[in-house]
């Protein structure tokens, strides 16, 4: 069992909620960061502390790191939901580049024998138009959304600070992960909610996008442990954390109505304004160094992540 103290940004969201539950499992303390009056979300341990800290406020970021005095920080807060970054590019980029930026800043600015181990959650987004496909951490890196171009600017302090300070910092390159904590706007979850009430006898039918549209998809907690292996580390390097299989939207809505043992041709229908330009480059991760370097395996494979999202979803319409 471990005697370390983690830090994590995010702690409320799906993924913070994972990886506290694997930290607490580890033997850490494990500590929150969260905006001064916000609460902690549903799915975080009652074993975490919190600690108030905005990523916009660079006095409680350093406040908060001293305070703590963390062996490990994991950097999960940011804007996840991609079609916001374009109704407004300014607040974006503040939370995700200027956040992280002051964040790795207040990890700097502790003693040198007191630096925590960072990691900084990076996307798939950044990849954009790479014209390559799977991306590894070598592949071209083209943006083509705000959200995107924040991001990479964040990986790229990673890789700044970490050659310029000698700071243990590793920038994860995440594909899209889901689990039943997932919120509802994201497409998985509508999937499987909608395959869920169809089969409750609650909805008639379910309303996509383009079924062709594919995507990498992982579970969350997979992920996370991922992002745990890579400050367990000898020396800090980034790594793509994906499943390496790319799934249409066709293949997820099959998954998830056998699961409720139905045929999804007889309910799901494609609505021609939902369905958006292909993309040039598919986005599918290359998960090579890490299950190299690191030893990591998914424990949770496509059928199983799907399965359990939606017995959750059927569980939480009994309920």
């Amino acid at each position: 069992m471990s005697d370390r103290t983690a830090l994590i940004t995010g702690v409320s969201g799906q993924d913070g909620s994972y990886l506290a539950e694997l930290l607490l499992a580890e033997g850490y303390t494990v500590v929150g960061a969260v905006r001064p009056g916000r609460e902690p979300g549903p799915f975080v341990p009652a074993a975490v502390s919190l600690v108030e800290a905005d990523l916009l406020d660079t006095a409680s970021l350093h406040r908060a790191m001293a305070d703590v005095a963390p062996d490990e920080l994991y950097h999960l807060a940011a804007p996840t939901f991609v079609p916001d970054s374009w109704r407004d590019p300014t607040e974006t980029v503040q939370a995700v580049a200027a956040g992280t930026a002051a964040l790795l800043a207040a990890a700097v600015a502790q003693p040198a024998e007191r630096r925590p181990r960072v990691f900084v959650a990076a996307t798939s987004e950044i990849f954009g138009d790479a014209g390559v496909s799977p991306q590894d951490e070598t592949s071209p890196m083209r943006p083509r959304t705000p959200y995107g171009v924040a991001k990479l600017a964040g990986h790229g302090l990673v890789g700044a600070l970490r050659a310029h300070h000698g700071l243990f910092a590793v920038s994860g390159i995440l594909y899209n992960h889901e689990s039943p904590r997932r919120p509802a706007r994201f497409l998985p979850r509508k999937v499987t909610a909608g395959a869920a009430a169809i089969a409750a006898g609650q909805a008639d039918d379910l309303v996509l996008g383009d079924l062709r549209a594919v995507r990498d998809w992982s579970h969350a907690a997979d992920i996370m442990r991922g992002a745990w292996l890579a400050l367990q580390a000898d020396e800090p390097q980034d790594y793509v954390l994906a499943s390496g299989v790319g799934r249409t939207v066709g293949d997820l809505v099959d998954t998830a109505f056998a699961a409720v043992g139905l045929e999804p041709a007889k309910y799901v229908t494609v609505d021609p304004a939902l369905v958006r330009p292909p993309e040039a480059t598919p986005p599918v991760g290359d998960p090579t160094r890490a299950r190299r370097d690191l030893g990591w395996e998914p424990r949770y494979s496509f059928d199983a992540l799907v399965a359990e999202m939606v017995a959750a979803d059927v569980a939480a319409l009994r309920g």
